[in-house]
Protein backbone atom coordinates (compact mmCIF):
# COMPACT_ATOMS: atom_id res chain seq x y z
CA UNK A 1 0.00 0.00 0.00
CA UNK A 2 2.73 2.35 0.88
CA UNK A 3 4.71 1.61 -2.52
CA UNK A 4 1.61 2.19 -4.13
CA UNK A 5 1.14 5.52 -2.54
CA UNK A 6 4.64 6.32 -3.24
CA UNK A 7 4.67 5.95 -7.05
CA UNK A 8 1.09 7.63 -7.23
CA UNK A 9 2.95 10.77 -5.65
CA UNK A 10 6.55 10.41 -8.13
CA UNK A 11 4.01 10.05 -10.77
CA UNK A 12 2.12 13.34 -10.19
CA UNK A 13 5.63 15.20 -9.71
CA UNK A 14 6.34 13.79 -13.19
CA UNK A 15 2.94 15.00 -14.63
CA UNK A 16 3.21 18.43 -12.72
CA UNK A 17 6.99 19.07 -13.78
CA UNK A 18 5.52 18.84 -17.75
CA UNK A 19 2.79 21.25 -17.51
CA UNK A 20 4.46 23.05 -14.94
CA UNK A 21 7.40 23.92 -17.11
CA UNK A 22 5.19 25.22 -19.73
CA UNK A 23 3.73 28.10 -17.30
CA UNK A 24 7.33 29.07 -16.37
CA UNK A 25 7.95 29.66 -19.90
CA UNK A 26 4.67 31.70 -20.30
CA UNK A 27 5.18 33.25 -17.14
CA UNK A 28 8.98 34.37 -18.35
CA UNK A 29 7.30 36.47 -20.71
CA UNK A 30 5.16 38.14 -18.22
CA UNK A 31 7.89 38.70 -15.59
CA UNK A 32 10.46 39.75 -18.45
CA UNK A 33 7.72 42.66 -19.93
CA UNK A 34 6.72 43.63 -16.19
CA UNK A 35 10.51 44.37 -14.72
CA UNK A 36 11.22 46.39 -18.11
CA UNK A 37 8.39 48.87 -18.61
CA UNK A 38 6.25 47.68 -15.65
CA UNK A 39 3.27 46.41 -18.11
CA UNK A 40 1.55 43.60 -17.19
CA UNK A 41 0.92 42.64 -20.86
CA UNK A 42 -2.37 40.16 -21.16
CA UNK A 43 -2.16 39.25 -24.82
CA UNK A 44 0.82 37.19 -23.67
CA UNK A 45 -1.36 34.02 -23.76
CA UNK A 46 -2.85 34.89 -26.94
CA UNK A 47 1.09 35.24 -28.11
CA UNK A 48 1.29 31.61 -27.03
CA UNK A 49 -1.70 30.76 -28.99
CA UNK A 50 -0.58 31.95 -32.09
CA UNK A 51 2.96 30.13 -31.49
CA UNK A 52 0.77 27.15 -31.05
CA UNK A 53 -0.63 27.41 -34.64
CA UNK A 54 2.43 28.14 -35.88
CA UNK A 55 3.91 24.93 -34.68
CA UNK A 56 0.81 22.75 -35.81
CA UNK A 57 1.08 24.69 -39.72
CA UNK A 58 4.89 23.96 -39.90
CA UNK A 59 3.80 20.26 -38.77
CA UNK A 60 1.03 19.62 -41.10
CA UNK A 61 1.38 22.16 -43.93
CA UNK A 62 5.63 22.29 -44.40
CA UNK A 63 5.92 18.94 -42.63
CA UNK A 64 8.89 20.12 -40.70
CA UNK A 65 9.75 17.98 -37.65
CA UNK A 66 9.58 19.09 -33.84
CA UNK A 67 12.77 21.03 -33.37
CA UNK A 68 12.30 22.82 -36.96
CA UNK A 69 8.63 23.47 -36.47
CA UNK A 70 9.41 24.72 -32.33
CA UNK A 71 12.20 27.33 -34.12
CA UNK A 72 9.79 28.80 -37.02
CA UNK A 73 7.09 29.01 -34.47
CA UNK A 74 9.60 31.30 -32.02
CA UNK A 75 10.73 33.17 -34.33
CA UNK A 76 7.18 33.96 -36.05
CA UNK A 77 5.97 35.21 -32.45
CA UNK A 78 9.30 36.81 -31.71
CA UNK A 79 8.11 39.35 -34.79
CA UNK A 80 4.41 39.27 -33.75
CA UNK A 81 5.62 40.68 -30.20
CA UNK A 82 7.89 43.12 -31.78
CA UNK A 83 5.15 44.51 -34.18
CA UNK A 84 2.32 44.40 -31.18
CA UNK A 85 4.89 46.36 -28.73
CA UNK A 86 5.87 48.87 -31.73
CA UNK A 87 2.29 49.08 -32.78
CA UNK A 88 0.24 49.31 -29.47
CA UNK A 89 2.55 49.56 -26.49
CA UNK A 90 5.62 52.20 -27.56
CA UNK A 91 2.63 54.90 -28.27
CA UNK A 92 1.76 54.33 -24.72
CA UNK A 93 4.77 54.46 -22.83
CA UNK A 94 4.15 57.39 -20.78
CA UNK A 95 0.55 57.10 -20.36
CA UNK A 96 -1.30 55.74 -17.63
CA UNK A 97 -1.01 52.16 -16.49
CA UNK A 98 -4.52 51.88 -17.01
CA UNK A 99 -4.64 52.81 -20.37
CA UNK A 100 -1.61 50.16 -21.44
CA UNK A 101 -3.77 47.48 -19.20
CA UNK A 102 -7.18 48.04 -21.50
CA UNK A 103 -4.72 48.76 -24.68
CA UNK A 104 -3.05 45.01 -23.52
CA UNK A 105 -6.96 43.82 -23.06
CA UNK A 106 -7.75 44.75 -26.47
CA UNK A 107 -5.11 43.48 -28.08
CA UNK A 108 -5.74 39.97 -26.74
CA UNK A 109 -9.08 40.25 -27.78
CA UNK A 110 -7.78 40.69 -31.24
CA UNK A 111 -5.77 38.21 -31.67
CA UNK A 112 -8.08 35.92 -30.04
CA UNK A 113 -11.19 36.69 -32.45
CA UNK A 114 -8.65 37.50 -35.17
CA UNK A 115 -7.39 33.79 -34.94
CA UNK A 116 -11.36 32.97 -35.13
CA UNK A 117 -11.60 34.37 -38.09
CA UNK A 118 -8.42 33.40 -40.10
CA UNK A 119 -8.32 29.94 -38.74
CA UNK A 120 -11.95 29.37 -37.61
CA UNK A 121 -13.49 27.97 -34.01
CA UNK A 122 -12.68 24.80 -34.73
CA UNK A 123 -10.89 22.80 -32.73
CA UNK A 124 -7.55 21.11 -34.12
CA UNK A 125 -5.99 17.89 -33.07
CA UNK A 126 -1.98 18.48 -32.89
CA UNK A 127 0.06 15.80 -34.87
CA UNK A 128 1.95 13.64 -33.29
CA UNK A 129 5.61 14.46 -33.27
CA UNK A 130 6.94 12.31 -30.90
CA UNK A 131 7.24 8.54 -30.43
CA UNK A 132 4.65 6.99 -28.13
CA UNK A 133 7.31 4.89 -25.96
CA UNK A 134 7.11 4.81 -22.87
CA UNK A 135 9.77 3.85 -19.92
CA UNK A 136 8.75 2.71 -16.45
CA UNK A 137 11.01 3.46 -13.25
CA UNK A 138 9.82 2.00 -10.28
CA UNK A 139 6.60 2.16 -11.35
CA UNK A 140 6.18 5.43 -12.18
CA UNK A 141 5.73 6.13 -16.12
CA UNK A 142 7.45 8.35 -18.65
CA UNK A 143 6.42 9.45 -22.02
CA UNK A 144 9.00 9.62 -24.55
CA UNK A 145 7.80 13.00 -24.73
CA UNK A 146 7.71 14.53 -20.98
CA UNK A 147 11.82 13.81 -21.26
CA UNK A 148 11.38 16.12 -24.54
CA UNK A 149 9.54 18.50 -23.57
CA UNK A 150 11.28 18.76 -20.02
CA UNK A 151 14.34 19.05 -21.36
CA UNK A 152 13.47 21.63 -24.11
CA UNK A 153 11.98 23.99 -21.20
CA UNK A 154 14.88 23.52 -19.15
CA UNK A 155 17.28 24.41 -22.17
CA UNK A 156 15.28 27.66 -23.03
CA UNK A 157 15.20 28.56 -19.28
CA UNK A 158 19.17 27.87 -19.21
CA UNK A 159 19.69 29.93 -22.40
CA UNK A 160 17.62 33.10 -20.90
CA UNK A 161 19.62 33.07 -18.12
CA UNK A 162 22.56 33.06 -19.98
CA UNK A 163 21.64 35.60 -22.45
CA UNK A 164 20.51 37.74 -19.19
CA UNK A 165 22.95 37.28 -16.85
CA UNK A 166 26.25 37.23 -19.67
CA UNK A 167 25.16 38.50 -22.77
CA UNK A 168 25.50 42.82 -23.89
CA UNK A 169 22.00 42.84 -24.26
CA UNK A 170 21.19 41.13 -21.61
CA UNK A 171 23.32 43.62 -19.25
CA UNK A 172 21.34 46.63 -21.57
CA UNK A 173 17.93 44.87 -20.42
CA UNK A 174 18.83 44.62 -16.48
CA UNK A 175 20.11 48.31 -16.68
CA UNK A 176 16.70 49.58 -18.41
CA UNK A 177 15.21 47.32 -15.69
CA UNK A 178 16.59 49.26 -13.04
CA UNK A 179 16.40 52.74 -14.88
CA UNK A 180 15.19 53.41 -17.99
CA UNK A 181 16.31 57.20 -17.87
CA UNK A 182 19.61 56.49 -16.72
CA UNK A 183 20.39 53.76 -19.04
CA UNK A 184 19.01 56.29 -22.02
CA UNK A 185 22.03 58.47 -20.55
CA UNK A 186 24.36 56.03 -20.88
CA UNK A 187 23.99 55.77 -24.64
CA UNK A 188 21.68 52.74 -24.52
CA UNK A 189 18.74 52.25 -27.03
CA UNK A 190 15.96 51.77 -24.88
CA UNK A 191 13.41 51.04 -27.23
CA UNK A 192 15.63 48.41 -29.01
CA UNK A 193 16.08 46.96 -25.53
CA UNK A 194 12.07 47.07 -25.06
CA UNK A 195 11.50 45.49 -28.49
CA UNK A 196 14.39 42.85 -27.50
CA UNK A 197 12.21 41.63 -24.59
CA UNK A 198 8.96 41.58 -26.09
CA UNK A 199 10.52 39.70 -28.74
CA UNK A 200 12.44 36.51 -26.41
CA UNK A 201 9.02 36.77 -24.38
CA UNK A 202 7.38 36.07 -27.34
CA UNK A 203 9.60 33.18 -28.33
CA UNK A 204 9.19 31.34 -25.40
CA UNK A 205 5.59 31.77 -25.16
CA UNK A 206 5.30 30.37 -28.36
CA UNK A 207 7.65 27.73 -27.70
CA UNK A 208 5.03 26.86 -24.51
CA UNK A 209 2.07 26.75 -27.24
CA UNK A 210 4.09 24.15 -29.26
CA UNK A 211 4.68 22.03 -25.95
CA UNK A 212 1.11 22.43 -24.68
CA UNK A 213 -0.61 21.31 -28.29
CA UNK A 214 1.84 18.13 -27.92
CA UNK A 215 0.58 17.87 -24.60
CA UNK A 216 -3.12 18.36 -24.45
CA UNK A 217 -3.30 17.13 -28.61
CA UNK A 218 -5.97 19.81 -29.03
CA UNK A 219 -5.73 23.97 -30.10
CA UNK A 220 -8.02 26.27 -31.08
CA UNK A 221 -8.26 29.78 -30.83
CA UNK A 222 -9.40 30.68 -27.19
CA UNK A 223 -6.70 28.30 -25.78
CA UNK A 224 -4.69 30.31 -24.72
CA UNK A 225 -6.86 32.43 -21.97
CA UNK A 226 -6.71 29.62 -19.29
CA UNK A 227 -2.97 29.39 -19.22
CA UNK A 228 -2.24 32.66 -19.57
CA UNK A 229 -4.09 33.51 -16.45
CA UNK A 230 -2.28 30.80 -15.13
CA UNK A 231 1.37 31.62 -15.81
CA UNK A 232 0.35 35.04 -14.79
CA UNK A 233 -0.20 33.54 -11.17
CA UNK A 234 3.01 31.83 -11.32
CA UNK A 235 4.58 35.46 -12.51
CA UNK A 236 3.10 36.77 -8.86
CA UNK A 237 3.78 33.16 -6.69
CA UNK A 238 7.35 33.83 -7.88
CA UNK A 239 7.93 37.72 -7.85
CA UNK A 240 6.85 39.72 -10.94
CA UNK A 241 9.75 40.90 -12.74
CA UNK A 242 11.86 38.48 -11.14
CA UNK A 243 12.83 36.03 -13.82
CA UNK A 244 14.23 33.00 -11.27
CA UNK A 245 10.91 33.94 -9.56
CA UNK A 246 8.90 33.28 -12.76
CA UNK A 247 10.93 29.75 -13.44
CA UNK A 248 10.21 28.84 -9.46
CA UNK A 249 6.47 29.61 -9.90
CA UNK A 250 5.20 28.17 -13.04
CA UNK A 251 6.79 24.67 -11.61
CA UNK A 252 5.46 24.90 -8.47
CA UNK A 253 2.02 25.97 -10.27
CA UNK A 254 1.95 22.76 -11.99
CA UNK A 255 2.88 20.36 -9.13
CA UNK A 256 0.18 21.75 -7.58
CA UNK A 257 -2.51 21.24 -9.84
CA UNK A 258 -0.81 17.81 -10.97
CA UNK A 259 -1.27 16.68 -6.70
CA UNK A 260 -5.09 18.36 -7.23
CA UNK A 261 -5.99 16.38 -9.89
CA UNK A 262 -4.03 13.09 -8.54
CA UNK A 263 -6.73 13.54 -4.85
CA UNK A 264 -9.87 12.99 -7.55
CA UNK A 265 -10.21 17.36 -7.51
CA UNK A 266 -9.75 17.64 -11.05
CA UNK A 267 -12.67 19.87 -10.99
CA UNK A 268 -11.01 22.06 -8.37
CA UNK A 269 -7.42 22.67 -10.26
CA UNK A 270 -8.25 25.69 -11.85
CA UNK A 271 -9.96 26.93 -8.97
CA UNK A 272 -7.05 26.50 -6.79
CA UNK A 273 -5.05 28.33 -8.84
CA UNK A 274 -6.85 31.57 -8.68
CA UNK A 275 -7.11 30.66 -4.93
CA UNK A 276 -2.94 30.74 -4.42
CA UNK A 277 -2.73 34.24 -6.64
CA UNK A 278 -5.53 35.51 -3.42
CA UNK A 279 -3.13 33.77 -1.01
CA UNK A 280 -0.13 35.48 -2.37
CA UNK A 281 -1.41 39.20 -2.61
CA UNK A 282 -2.96 39.19 1.04
CA UNK A 283 0.57 37.68 2.79
CA UNK A 284 3.50 38.07 0.45
CA UNK A 285 2.41 40.59 -2.52
CA UNK A 286 5.59 40.94 -3.58
CA UNK A 287 6.15 37.23 -4.08
CA UNK A 288 8.30 34.36 -3.27
CA UNK A 289 11.50 36.11 -4.20
CA UNK A 290 10.38 39.75 -3.74
CA UNK A 291 11.32 41.98 -1.34
CA UNK A 292 9.16 44.91 -0.25
CA UNK A 293 10.68 48.19 -1.45
CA UNK A 294 10.47 51.48 0.20
CA UNK A 295 9.01 54.38 -2.64
CA UNK A 296 9.45 58.00 -1.48
CA UNK A 297 6.66 60.31 -1.42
Amino acid sequence: MGSSITQQIFQQIVNGLSLGSIYALIALGYTMVYGIIKLINFAHGDIMMVGAYAGWYAITVLHLSFLPALLFAMVACALLGVIIERIAYKPLRNASRIAALITAIGVSLFLEYGGMLLVTAQVRTYPPVFPETMYSFHGVIFKYGDIVMLLTSTILMVLLHITVQYTKMGKAMRAVSFDKDAALLMGINTNNIISFTFAIGSALAAAAGVLMGVYFNTIDPLMGIIPGLKAFVAAVLGGIGIIPGAMVGGLMLGLIESIVSGLGASTWRDAVAFLILILVLIVKPSGLFGKNVREKV
